[in-house]
């Protein structure tokens, strides 16, 4: 019930723009045909702007349990390349939007998570979005078994 709230809120304040802006990314990828492996994160990463509580990015490596390409050499070259040619925008549009949300109080949870979509902005390449219970559990599962 809380996280339908914030959402709502957080729709109002912010998250429509930006969740637009990663799908403009996402279609400017797709159409570069270069870019088709950085398309579908983007689609991912604007879903999750638009209605990100209850959800959280986490490393692909942090929830199975083993490397993949992209959290691997290719992921970070794959996330130098997405910084340089769209990330450091989406990432200056939430903190912009962060900064914004900070001057008033009930804003100040969802400056917050601007911040977090920031940082998932400027590196994308190697996560996924998941509920918090599924984020939590593969924590704990890999507090228990470390590799």
């Amino acid at each position: 019930m809380l996280s339908t709230l914030g959402n709502l809120i957080w729709f109002f304040l912010g998250g429509f723009w930006l969740g637009l802006g990663w799908w403009l990314a996402g279609l400017v990828m797709a159409l570069s045909i270069v870019g088709l492996p950085w398309a579908r994160s983007c689609f991912v990463f604007g879903g999750f702007c638009f209605f990100p509580f209850g959800r959280e990015a986490i490393d692909r490596e942090e929830l199975t349990g083993q490397g993949d390409l992209g959290t691997g050499a290719l992921g970070l070259v794959g996330n130098v390349l997405w910084f340089v040619v769209a990330g450091l925008w989406l990432a200056i549009g939430h903190v912009i939007a962060a900064g914004l949300n900070f001057v008033t109080i009930i804003g100040i949870p969802f400056a917050i998570q601007h911040l977090k979509l920031a940082a998932c902005a400027l590196a994308p390449v190697g996560k996924t979005v998941v509920s918090k219970d599924v984020a939590a559990a593969a924590r704990q599962r890999n507090a228990r078994y470390p590799s």
